[in-house]
């Protein structure tokens, strides 16, 4: 875990145990802190030049948020990506997002439209110069304009939630650049069918869009796991 973390700005308008665990939540959906990897109080707080008091409160807050889990007499640990908590995402994600789609073709604006269509543009721009974090970012950007659309306040707070476990998964996504040309035609047809106001449309073609990239990233976690068995015989 040494020298992976930057020290902490002060800078910021932000209270410093709220900056620690932004640092900290960003760590572990990027995988710079991997799942399994123990969290050590001393350490980080060195690291982040900070003290232990905001690094304890930010581990806790993880622990509520599934990020991190609480071994008794061992300590903390970044919780791992496991074929079952993978599964459980992606069936509520599917439902949720799907009546998204649906809400969003009914209610969406022509101002959030275009937002939508200027975001495939910058995700196709940012695939073509292989700039994944730029995809992540705009990916993003795209599905939360996506909820804002649905005017259903509830049904956003419900999918941001999930948002933690859902940007971890993101990262697996894309990993591939093949794949990323895929979700970007699937992002495509969305929006052509939300633009056409297609209700039922929207919501399978988002559905089918979560689906694959179950399977996708169900995948890449069974890859890992059978290197990290090999890797352990």
């Amino acid at each position: 875990m040494a020298g992976k973390l930057k020290s902490i700005r002060l800078d910021n308008y932000k209270p410093l145990r709220e900056i620690v665990f932004e640092a900290l939540r960003e760590a572990i959906i990027t995988g710079e802190l991997k799942p399994g990897e123990r969290l050590m109080e001393v350490q980080l707080a060195e690291e982040m030049g900070v003290s232990r008091t905001p690094v304890r409160e930010a581990i806790r807050k993880l622990e509520l948020e599934g990020l991190v889990v609480m071994i008794p007499r061992r300590g903390a640990y970044v919780s791992g990506l496991s074929l079952k908590d993978a599964a459980d995402v992606f069936e509520v994600r599917q439902s949720l997002e799907g009546l998204a789609a649906a809400l969003a073709a009914e209610r969406i604006t022509d101002e959030e439209l275009e937002s939508l269509e200027r975001i495939l543009v910058e995700i196709s721009e940012a695939a073509e110069k292989d700039d994944v974090d730029t995809v992540i970012k705009k990916d993003s950007e795209f599905h939360q304009i996506l909820f804002k659309a649905t005017r259903n306040d509830r049904l956003v707070q419900i999918i941001n939630n999930l948002k933690e476990q859902i940007d971890r998964f993101r990262l697996q996504s894309f990993t591939n650049r093949a794949r990323v040309r895929s979700l970007l035609e699937e992002h495509k047809k969305i929006v052509e069918a939300i633009s056409d106001r297609n209700v039922e449309l929207a919501k399978k073609l988002a559905e089918e869009h979560i689906e694959r990239v179950e399977n996708n990233v169900m995948n890449i976690l069974r890859k890992q796991m059978d290197f990290e068995e090999e890797l352990s015989c």
